[in-house]
């Protein structure tokens, strides 16, 4: 997967991911894999929406659901997140989120970490990441071209989703050596990184 270029100065507007990207994660997947009985190689939601009995489906979600809200009382802003969101909002440059959470969940954990954006979509709102769609319907709603659109996350479901939507990607890696780190148009350690990138296009 090659990442689409990346021109910084004509994006005119920045989607985020929202575990550990904008605020910090602490769920435990491997743990919750083993409690619903979903194997490693298969997508947590792809494997419970297709459970067959509409008991154990809904006996999952709400599993999925305690422990996302869980999350969200024990979540904190990561480095950068709100001078990085001011400044974007400064430069009026729209901002989003696009997360795999629940509605009630992505709430909670917005209004917990006083972070604000122009918009906000979940997984009950387009088929989650990284089907790109979220992405392709907040560029047509914005009037924008993909390559003014810069997609912000954590993980490989991130860039793939930005690829597949034919945008730009940001990974922000928090150190971390990734895999997939070569699979973003840009690969930084944190959001704080972003804003310093934003900030060298000002003039001096």
């Amino acid at each position: 997967m090659v990442p689409f270029r990346l021109q910084l100065k004509e994006i005119k507007a920045v989607v985020f991911d929202l575990d550990n990207t904008l605020v910090s994660s602490d769920m435990n997947f491997t743990d919750l894999r083993h409690q619903l009985g979903c194997p490693p190689s298969e997508d947590l939601l792809d494997f419970v929406d297709a459970l067959d009995h509409p008991h154990l489906r809904e006996h999952a979600h709400n599993v999925i659901f305690d422990h996302e809200i869980s999350d969200a009382e024990h979540s904190s802003p990561m480095i950068g997140c709100h001078e990085l969101l001011a400044h974007l909002h400064q430069k009026a440059i729209k901002t989003a989120i696009v997360t795999r959470n629940c509605q009630i969940a992505t709430q909670r954990k917005l209004e917990h970490n006083h972070i604000t954006v122009e918009r906000v979509i979940t997984r009950e709102c387009f088929p989650p990441k990284p089907n790109p769609l979220s992405l392709q319907v907040l560029a047509k709603e914005w009037r924008l071209l993909p390559h003014e659109v810069l997609y912000v996350g954590d993980y490989l479901y991130d860039l793939q989703t930005a690829y597949n939507a034919q945008m730009p990607s940001c990974l922000i890696h928090h150190g971390h050596d990734l895999t997939f780190n070569n699979s973003a148009s840009l690969s930084l350690g944190e959001l704080s990184d972003l804003l310093g990138h934003f900030l060298s296009l000002e003039p001096t």
